[in-house]
Formats: C-alpha cells, sequence, structure tokens
C-alpha cells in the first residue's frame, strides 16, 4: 500500500472522517477480526471479549457445546478434515513448485467460512505440515 505520514493526533483530512460505527462495521465487512473472539462450534465471529462471553452465555452456543461434549472427537474429526481439504485444495491449484506453508495459510483462511486451526486436532501450522509429510501427502522441507 501507499505508505503516507501518520497525521498529528487528533487531525483528520478530508474525507478521513468515519465514525467508530462505520470503521467497526468496515472491520466486521472485512471479516478477519482476532481469532480469540472466534467460536468455532457455531462458526461465529464475536467483536471483542464482551461479544465473545455473550455468545458463550447463550442458549444456542449452550446447545451447541452440549452436542460437542457427546462426541468431541467426531467435531475435532470433521474440523481437522475439512481444514486439510481446504488445505489441500489450495495446494493443488498451485504448480508443483516449492511453496511456502504460510502463503498457503494465508490464503486460506481469506476464505471468511474457513475451519479456523484452533479447532483442528493440529496445535500449529508446523504439525500440520509435519503431517503432511508423514502421510505422504506433501513434500516436506524442515
Amino acid at each position: 500500500g501507499s505508505h503516507r505520514p501518520a497525521p498529528a493526533p487528533g487531525a483528520m483530512g478530508k474525507g478521513d472522517a468515519m465514525t467508530p460505527k462505520a470503521i467497526a462495521n468496515a472491520i466486521k465487512a472485512k471479516g478477519l477480526q482476532k481469532l480469540r473472539w472466534y467460536c468455532q462450534m457455531c462458526q461465529k465471529q464475536c467483536r471483542d471479549a464482551n461479544g465473545f462471553k455473550c455468545h458463550c452465555a447463550s442458549e444456542s452456543h449452550q446447545r451447541q457445546m452440549q452436542v460437542f461434549a457427546d462426541n468431541p472427537g467426531a467435531f475435532m474429526d470433521d474440523f481437522s478434515k475439512e481444514f486439510e481439504r481446504g488445505m489441500l485444495d489450495i495446494m493443488s491449484r498451485r504448480a508443483r513448485t516449492r511453496i511456502n506453508a504460510n502463503f498457503i495459510y494465508q490464503e486460506y483462511i481469506s476464505d471468511r467460512a474457513h475451519v479456523h486451526m484452533n479447532g483442528t486436532v493440529w496445535e500449529t501450522l508446523t504439525d500440520f505440515v509435519i503431517y503432511l509429510g508423514r502421510e505422504g501427502k506433501a513434500e516436506v522441507d524442515q
């Protein structure tokens, strides 16, 4: 992007006058908020700690968590399979070239409907890449 110097505190250029609500809506439209306020079970993105707390107290979330508690393994497996499918799909669309796993991941998470890694059996992207190598699903450089 263009690198303009930051305006002086309190200074606003013409056309920069976005209300806090407009700014929040622009962020919301982007769909890329802090992962920490994302509920994978409900596939709901909350805006902040308070929104997340309210969501967790909601009846619909409590129902979802009961369903999860009855069979946590099945959900982790489903989320993990979906994550793997999405990542491999992006990899398959790339020519057979070496590519940094982070680039694949960045493209993957740019889709608003993606499964968040914290909903999978893999703790980190490195763990996922090691798994792909072990399973022979990708050639991995350490």
